[in-house]
């Protein structure tokens, strides 16, 4: 079994340990050491079951141990590329989580930091990068290719060929028409209906989706305070 850290403390983070859970029941793999959080409010308490144990500057103190990343709410949608450079760990450091009851095509590709929860279904030639978060009940079909760090929440339906640029949030139950493609660090709300391009940095809400305005990234919110 190797050591495990899990980085955040919030629904996620909860979420990825019960995948853990379902995976060392299948076969031990992963030895959960504890979750950090830099809420000191938080340290010495239970989310999940599982302690959380410092900061998350605290993956420095296990160097062996493996690690995910488990951030990243709609109002702050880019936090896990932040905490990701902030650590500055090599590749070799990062956990790869797939639930047990997820499909993964032979030809699909998962890059490292990244999670499917359960009931997830990569069909062929999927390419899904680095730190990528896949809530339960995503369908992503042929030649869907996700970029790092993006968050594709529950139930969200892709069509073959979509392309989800770097860093970008689809909320639940959105679907996204074939071939479209999500723009780097934009957002389409839950329950929409995406049949254009979105711009970087957008957010696009509706049924069809349409323009809403900039997305709610922090450093697009100072700009205009």
């Amino acid at each position: 079994m190797r050591d495990l850290i899990i980085v955040g403390a919030g629904g996620f983070a909860r979420e990825t340990v019960e995948a853990v859970r379902a995976i060392n029941e299948q076969y031990p793999t992963w030895n959960l050491l504890g979750l950090l959080d830099d809420n000191p409010d938080r340290y010495g308490k239970l989310v999940g079951g599982v302690p959380v144990v410092g900061p998350i500057e605290s993956v420095h103190r296990e160097p062996w141990a493996q690690v995910v990343l488990t951030t990243g709410r709609p109002d702050n949608y880019v936090s896990r590329p932040l905490i990701a450079a902030r650590l500055g760990l090599p590749d070799a450091r990062y956990a790869t989580i797939v639930h047990p009851t997820a499909t993964v095509g032979t030809t699909c590709e998962i890059g490292v930091g990244s999670v499917l929860l359960a009931h997830v279904d990569l069909t062929a030639d999927v390419h899904v990068g680095r730190h990528v978060v896949v809530m339960p009940q995503v369908v992503l079909p042929h030649d869907a290719h996700v970029e790092d760090f993006a968050t594709l929440a529950s139930g969200v339906r892709v069509g073959g060929a979509c392309h989800i640029e770097e860093a970008a949030y689809i909320g639940a139950g959105a679907c996204l028409r074939e071939g479209t493609r999500v723009g780097t660090r934009s957002i389409v709300g839950m329950g929409s209906v995406l049949l254009r391009d979105v711009p970087a940095k957008r957010k696009w809400l509706g049924s069809p989706a349409a323009d809403a305005g900039p997305a709610p990234l922090p450093e697009l919110m100072r700009k205009s305070a």
